[in-house]
């Protein structure tokens, strides 16, 4: 089957992608009140691409889907009017829209992207579910979805690593739970120290092997920081005998080691991976360290941020982390 093509609309598109909007919407059920995307002109269309873009996608140059975009939130990207050929449901084509959509907010420096969803459209409503949109509110009918971009960053020095968390730790709040993994000496604990500084809890903080849990509280008013370290722990109910619980609601949780354990603590959470790499010639990423390699401290470390849960939705965690705003 010949490849699709993505890309970004032109107002030249307008008839074309007018086009398809009326045809995808008209072909769905009555729906009480009705879609105002019927109502769609070429004229309408062009002022939305002349105003915010959107895309359109091809196959063999024949018109097969398309979506308007909407920049009317600041740090966020907005979908509108995502609509599919009714002739060629099925085929990916929605899913390679939502694909593009995504890389295009984050080369505009978006923090994420939101839409609206018919809740009397369950197919569709589980098509963003799916792909990580979360319901974030409504209005009768007409739900509101919105999913947060992750992000990597490079991390060159121990204290790149540190002054990283530090930016991370002014958006957090009392109840956010942060899951940490990756390698042994891959800036596990390292990452905490800078979180614990940007918290300003009483210190040291230091790795919590042996005693598993150590709360350190805040210094200044705000919530308090319980380290955890998972790695002695078999299965998550040896995480929950720790009584977690108890605590997670009033204070930001850092669970060290903490992958396929620590979910079940809350569902919003921040998942947080650190990979050791060392520098390879020609290769700005290096090559990754096995976990069992001794440590390097000219070793680089890469950084991955992944949120989860509503809570996260709207939180400009990209242009606080890597400064795009």
């Amino acid at each position: 089957m010949p490849a699709l093509d993505v890309t970004e609309a032109r107002p030249e598109h307008a008839e074309a992608v007018a086009d398809i909007i009326c045809r995808s919407f008209a072909a769905r059920p009555v729906l009480d009140p009705p879609s105002t995307a019927t109502e769609e002109t070429a004229d309408s269309v062009r002022a939305a691409l002349e105003s915010a873009g959107g895309l359109i996608v091809e196959r063999r140059g024949r018109p097969m889907g398309a979506l308007l975009f909407d920049e009317s939130r600041p740090g966020l990207l907005g979908l509108r009017r995502v609509s599919v050929d009714p002739q060629i449901q099925a085929r990916g084509v929605a899913s390679a829209m939502v694909g593009v959509a995504e890389d295009i907010a984050e080369e505009r420096g978006k923090d994420g992207l939101w839409l609206h969803v018919r809740a009397e459209l369950p197919d569709t409503v589980r098509f963003w579910e799916r792909r990580r949109y979360v319901p974030i509110g409504g209005d009768g009918t007409l739900l509101e979805f919105g999913k947060t971009l992750w992000l990597a960053r490079e991390l060159p020095t121990a204290e790149d690593t540190q002054a990283l968390a530090g930016r991370l730790a002014a958006l957090l709040r009392a109840g956010d739970l942060l899951v940490l993994s990756g390698g042994l000496g891959a800036g596990k604990t390292t990452f905490t120290q800078g979180l614990a500084d940007g918290l300003g809890v009483r210190g040291p903080v230091t790795s919590p092997t042996f005693v598993i849990a150590r709360s350190h509280p805040s210094l200044v008013g705000g919530p308090s920081l319980v380290h955890v370290d998972a790695y002695r722990l078999g299965s998550a109910a040896e995480l929950d005998d720790l009584d977690l619980d108890a605590s997670v609601d009033e204070a930001v949780t850092v669970v060290e080691w903490g992958e396929g354990l620590a979910e079940q603590l809350a569902p919003n959470r921040l998942h947080i991976s650190l990979e050791r790499r060392r520098a390879a010639p020609g290769d700005p990423l290096g090559t990754a360290v096995a976990a069992d390699e001794p440590g390097d401290e000219d070793d680089m470390r890469v950084v991955t941020i992944r949120p989860h849960g509503p809570r996260w939705v709207g939180v400009p965690l990209r242009s606080t982390l890597l400064g795009t705003c």
